[in-house]
């Protein structure tokens, strides 16, 4: 269980501060014979607060608890 409280502490705080991931993807504008022009999209998923806090005190929950038993 250990690993896993780690696991979710990191996560947790990477969600705190960074508040989302963007990823890119490019799609085909025009496409005549050998003549081809892309478009970059640049699209952001973001990520609540709160899930990172849960992650966070989940972690840290399962850490603490480790630790007794």
């Amino acid at each position: 269980m250990k690993p896993l409280g780690v696991i979710l502490v990191v996560l947790g705080v990477l969600a705190l501060v960074y508040q989302g991931f963007t990823y890119t993807t490019q799609k085909k504008v025009l496409d005549v014979g050998p003549i081809q022009a892309t478009k970059q999209e640049h699209h952001t998923v973001p990520l609540p607060p709160i899930l990172g806090a849960l992650a966070l005190i989940g972690g840290v929950v399962i850490l603490a608890s480790d630790r007794k038993g």
